[in-house]
């Protein structure tokens, strides 16, 4: 497939944008000015003040002159590139790969987009269609290479170059449509050489010593003899599926079907090269020039386009389509290898190997948020705080193993609390203990479980835990820490059973 280009040419861009917010300037001659070595000169005239005569560089003086009732604004510098990059950024909707071109211009890499609009012409004629609508005046041409394209879309009428024809094209535009400096534009003129067929064909060393390097490359860059490369707006995630649509889609179950049919399409891709997704993202793009996007993630690589579509379906009701969504986009940010090994969980942690697990974590991350679940692993302490740890990963495997000898209960305080006990005797659980101002009556008791520190990470005394049971049929774990002595003793709570 050869590559096919579009640039875009705003004209008038600098005061589209002034008349798109004071409407009434439209219809009259309206400049923008600047100041430049003492003196207020033209830097941008709209449609009217140009068939009047007012053309850019001119002194504001002398434009006034002209036209007594010429309306004077004061120009924004840094208007430009902020201006572009919105326009480029809603151009997405038409191509993938969107860069700016200062000062007036887009340049589209429109390989392979035209066949979603029904050919070349009508994709071209969409585009024009759709910028015009937004207020602006605007030409675009497809060709090639951007050097004809930009040309064409400067020196001639909008249109689309036949594939393979931009070289004869190009020949009959004036050498200006190469984007050369100024000061040869001046240079070949002074020559006589005021189009590119009078020169295209003359020995290179005669152009490069008459004109230089870069000359020489411009030329080479329009005729296709040198690759130009463009920097996109946003750079291209190399997993993405794009679906334009035909009418703007306003409807939930429209929305759904447009997501169900881009997971499929990646999905397959995915499939065949072995990778799953890890993060996705969904974006809408709106009639409007608005985005509506919702992300999701995964705990480990999936292709399962059933339960990634169950995910997305959490969200979608956050998608506001307003007027419509004309584009839908799905990208995948990052993604993994998925081969068969990997279709199991943790071993001998409990896990199912059909996958099920990760799935049900899926969900509920996606719901509640993925630092609301935690999965722990045993570590090589005996101090029970310490003996377990954050796991990084649904796969990673301890090193450890699970002590299962005793019971240990659901949950565990972070920190030890203190607590208040009464008629303790030597070396057995206390009778009552008080818990944040609550009294409990032990009734049933079983220990002692003795647990020392490691003595290579800090010293002290050991601690003799105890299951105790409630006359309300609570369940505790607590301890004494060290031996008795003297009646010095002090008791904590560390964790409550099931």
């Amino acid at each position: 497939m050869s590559k096919r280009f579009i640039s875009i040419w705003f004209p008038h861009l600098k005061t589209d944008w002034f008349t798109l917010r004071q409407p009434e300037l439209k219809n009259l001659p309206f400049v923008l000015r600047s100041p430049s070595h003492g003196r207020m000169i033209v830097v941008a005239a709209n449609k009217v003040a140009e068939s009047q005569g007012i053309s850019v560089g001119m002194v504001l003086a002398d434009a006034r002159a002209v036209v007594t009732d010429l309306q004077v604004r004061d120009d924004k510098p840094d208007l430009v590139n902020k201006l572009l990059r919105r326009l480029g950024e809603w151009c997405i909707r038409f191509a993938p790969f969107v860069s700016i071109d200062p000062p007036d211009g887009l340049l589209f890499d429109a390989t392979g987009c035209s066949h979603l609009w029904g050919g070349d012409e009508s994709y071209l004629k969409d585009i024009i269609r759709k910028l015009s609508a937004r207020g602006y005046d605007v030409r675009a041409t497809m060709a090639d290479t951007i050097g004809a394209a930009w040309g064409v879309a400067r020196f001639a009428n909008s249109c689309v170059v036949p594939v393979d024809k931009h070289v004869e094209v190009l020949m009959n535009l004036p050498s200006a449509a190469l984007r050369i400096d100024s000061e040869i534009f001046e240079r070949l003129n002074k020559l006589g050489l005021h189009r590119i067929h009078q020169f295209s064909k003359m020995p290179r060393p005669a152009l490069r010593r008459r004109f230089g390097e870069q000359f020489l490359r411009q030329l080479d860059k329009a005729l296709g003899q040198e690759i130009e490369l463009i920097e996109p707006i946003h750079p291209i995630e190399p997993y993405q599926e794009r679906l334009p649509c035909l009418e703007p889609i306003v409807t939930a179950t429209g929305i759904e079907i447009a997501l169900q049919q881009l997971l499929e399409t990646l999905c397959l891709r995915l499939e065949q090269e072995q990778k799953g997704i890890r993060a996705a993202v969904f974006k809408c793009y709106r009639v409007d020039s608005k985005i509506e996007q919702i992300e999701i993630g995964t705990s480990r690589p999936s292709r399962n386009i059933k339960h990634l579509f169950k995910l997305f379906e959490i969200k979608i009701s956050s998608i506001e389509p307003s007027l419509g969504i004309e584009l839908f986009v799905l990208e995948a940010p990052k993604v993994e290898d998925l081969l068969p090994a990997q279709e199991k969980m943790w071993e001998g942690s409990g896990g199912l190997k059909d996958g099920r697990l990760a799935e049900l974590l899926d969900r509920l991350s996606n719901k509640i948020g993925e630092k609301a679940i935690h999965r722990y692993v045993a570590d090589e302490h005996y101090w029970p705080e310490r003996s377990i740890r954050l796991a990084t990963t649904l796969e990673e495997i301890s090193v450890a193993s699970w002590r299962e000898e005793k019971p240990r209960p659901l949950q565990l305080l972070k920190t030890p609390e203190t607590i208040e006990v009464a008629a303790p005797i030597p070396d057995y659980p206390p009778m009552l203990f008080k818990y944040k101002g609550k009294l409990h009556n032990i009734v049933k008791a079983d220990g002692p479980e003795r647990i020392e520190q490691e003595w290579w990470l800090q010293q002290g005394e050991h601690r003799d835990y105890y299951r105790v049971e409630d006359e309300e049929g609570n369940r505790y774990w607590l301890f004494r820490l060290g031996h008795y002595k003297n009646e010095m003793y002090q008791w904590f709570i560390h964790g409550f059973f099931a």
